[in-house]
């Protein structure tokens, strides 16, 4: 049986704002040297990327764009135990992006963007991500700027959008 398009539209649009919701409560649970793989999939789903580190490791990938402000970066150790659990979109990390980085690296740093857009006449190809601003109320990112030349970072910027 087929649903009519608006209840379709209506559970999809619940769903997107009660998600920052679960991902409050999840994170809580997890604690660094106890939480399992497995009970990290049984919370969270599966990962949307598996970033695989120079020791064998696995870092699972939680991005919450478009409409989310949060990239969840959960690592394991060898004994597939949470070693470290960060919500990449923050200053610190913001700070990391330098001329010269790499797509893949900015990917590792940030998690995948809410949108990707290339401006031919600019020789750009621009990363954004929805991130928490100053003021709640306002819409705020942060975007990479590729040199579609040679492919690694030229700039970042960010923008606001008011509401109201």
């Amino acid at each position: 049986m087929k649903l009519p398009a608006w209840i379709t539209t209506a559970t999809a649009a619940l769903s997107a704002a009660l998600l920052p919701a679960c991902d409050y409560v999840n994170m809580k649970e997890i604690k660094v040297g106890l939480t399992t793989q497995a009970e990290i999939r049984a919370r969270m789903g599966e990962p949307g990327f598996v970033h695989w580190n120079d020791d064998g490791t696995a870092t699972w990938e939680y991005a919450r764009q478009p409409n989310g402000s949060h990239c969840y970066m959960i690592t394991f150790g060898q004994d597939q135990i949470v070693s470290k659990l960060e919500q990449a979109l923050n200053e610190q990390n913001y700070a990391r992006i330098r001329d010269g980085l790499s797509k893949d690296d900015v990917r590792r740093i940030l998690g995948a963007p809410g949108s990707k857009v290339v401006f031919d006449n600019l020789r750009e190809e621009i990363w954004e991500w929805r991130i928490e601003g100053s003021n709640p109320l306002d819409e705020t990112y942060f975007m990479v700027h590729f040199d579609t030349g040679h492919g690694a970072v030229k700039k970042t910027s960010r923008r606001v959008a008011t509401k109201g």
